[in-house]
């Protein structure tokens, strides 16, 4: 995307985007901005993420992009939900206060019901209590309040049910007992994955940009440490990405020697190209929308009449491993690479739904 006239306008049109709010509340520090994509299947749904974006058209991007995926993993996932985000400009640490998101929940609440929120990067459980405080249209709430609780656990769980369908296709069985997994990035859902890999046996080797964060999860889990700059070219089974994005780019895939890629980061490729690029390399890539849907698939729960069901709603999560297995026979069936796969499973069921609108 540039920064030429008209470019947000053209970049809507190319995608079929629906909507894009510019939230502003000068006094409290608010920057935000809301994407929705398509509401064919439901409201727009997602997270909200708050970043140190270096220019507002980068958060722009950011979050139409992000919206755009949401809407391919609500699709591919069952659930009746569209494509929405919504990224604040600002520092969670030092930025993110009370007044700030209250009047971001102000925000959402004009929307009534266009957009459900949940938490992202920078933002957690404590926030979407403020955030209620001003909307209902917030799917995750903490389990003290009936609701589902921090999505992290199932996020991971739903990662690694992706991962081992894509072993299953790579070495025949779907067992991660024995096998070498390089996790990037060991924040909320990084974590909980090293400990559900350690727990079946894996190999694992961690890094993290915050190096005391990593030293931490790396005693805790007797795992091994590498330095984050190195992470993505280990001589692994599966490399598992479970920071921020584009990281299978010009530079990386070069120096990659994993059999698998599978792992919670979202847009994991900087363009669609290094994904022909991995199949090529007979690399495996678990498409990041798929086996990361778990923990958006347990906050859609909370819709269900009766409220939310954990048991319910991790059945459902368990279910990316079939879903993943559709997406490899898919691309084998069409002989194209996952990510492509992944996007005309989910295009069908968006298809079918309009179809059965207009009957």
């Amino acid at each position: 995307m540039t920064t030429s006239k008209g470019f947000i306008f053209d970049f809507m049109e190319q995608y079929d985007y629906e909507n894009l709010f510019l939230c502003q509340e000068k006094s409290l520090g608010l920057k935000a901005i809301i994407a929705i994509h398509d509401t064919t299947l439901g409201p727009g749904a997602g997270g909200i993420r708050m970043w140190t974006y270096e220019t507002e058209a980068d958060a722009i991007k950011d979050a139409l992009r992000l919206a755009r995926g949401m809407t391919y993993k609500w699709a591919a996932s069952g659930a009746n939900m569209g494509g929405g985000k919504c990224v604040v400009i600002g520092d969670p640490r030092r930025e993110k206060t009370e007044g700030l998101l209250r009047a971001l929940g102000r925000f959402i609440q004009r929307l009534d019901g266009l957009f459900l929120a949940g938490p992202d990067v920078g933002t957690n459980m404590r926030d979407m209590e403020i955030l209620r405080m001003e909307t209902p249209h917030v799917v995750f709430t903490p389990e003290s309040w009936g609701g589902p609780g921090e999505p992290s656990p199932a996020t991971a769980f739903g990662v690694i049910q992706g991962m081992r369908a894509c072993l299953k296709e790579v070495y025949g069985s779907p067992d991660l007992q024995g096998r070498s997994v390089a996790v990037q990035g060991v924040g909320e859902v990084g974590e909980h994955a090293v400990k559900q890999l350690v727990e079946a046996g894996a190999l694992v080797t961690i890094a993290d940009i915050v190096r005391e964060k990593a030293e931490h999860v790396a005693a805790q889990y007797e795992v091994k440490l590498a330095h984050p700059e190195e992470i993505h070219a280990l001589n692994v089974d599966v490399y598992c990405p479970c920071a921020l994005g584009a990281v299978v780019n010009d530079q990386t895939l070069p120096e990659l020697r994993c059999k698998v890629i599978c792992g919670s980061a979202n847009n994991q490729l900087a363009e669609d190209r290094h994904g022909d690029l991995l199949a090529r390399r007979n690399i495996l890539y678990g498409p990041d929308y798929i086996v990361n849907a778990g923990g958006a698939i347990v906050g859609a729960d909370s819709l269900y009449p009766g409220g939310f069901n954990r048991k319910r709603a991790m059945e459902a999560v368990s279910r990316i491993y079939e879903t993943m297995e559709k997406v490899i026979a898919l691309s084998k069936e069409q002989s194209i690479p996952t990510y492509r796969a992944a996007d005309l499973l989910a295009e069908q069921r968006i298809a079918m739904a309009r179809q059965v609108r207009a009957v």
